[in-house]
C-alpha cells in the first residue's frame, strides 16, 4: 500500500487528516476536526479530480483506517484512531 505513488498519496492524506484544521479550511458544512473532510477538499489539496481523491479515500475507508459520515449529500472522512492503534499493535507484535 505504501510503496507506490498511490501509497505516498494515501500516506499524505492520512498525515493531513491527523490535523485537518491545519490543512483544510473550515467550510459551511462543519468543522473539519469534528465532521471530517470531503473528497472535494482533499482533491483540491492534491490537485487531482474529485473522483481520484474519492477513490483513495474509499480505499482507506474500506481498510478501516478512515470513518465516513454523511452530512447532507456529501461524505466526510476522518481518521479512525482506535483502528489505527489496533493495526499498529498488530505490527509491533509481529503480525
Amino acid at each position: 500500500m505504501l510503496r507506490n505513488p498511490s501509497g505516498r498519496t494515501r500516506r499524505d492524506i492520512m498525515d493531513w487528516l491527523k490535523d485537518p484544521a491545519a490543512h483544510f479550511p473550515a467550510r459551511g458544512h462543519g468543522d473539519p476536526v469534528e465532521t471530517g473532510v470531503t473528497a472535494r477538499a482533499v482533491a483540491a489539496k492534491l490537485g487531482v479530480p474529485r473522483r481520484t481523491a474519492a477513490a483513495h479515500l474509499d480505499f482507506l475507508a474500506r481498510l478501516g483506517v478512515l470513518r465516513t459520515r454523511r452530512v447532507r449529500w456529501r461524505t466526510h472522512y476522518r481518521r479512525d484512531e482506535i483502528r489505527i492503534a489496533e493495526v499498529a499493535r498488530m505490527f509491533e507484535k509481529g503480525w
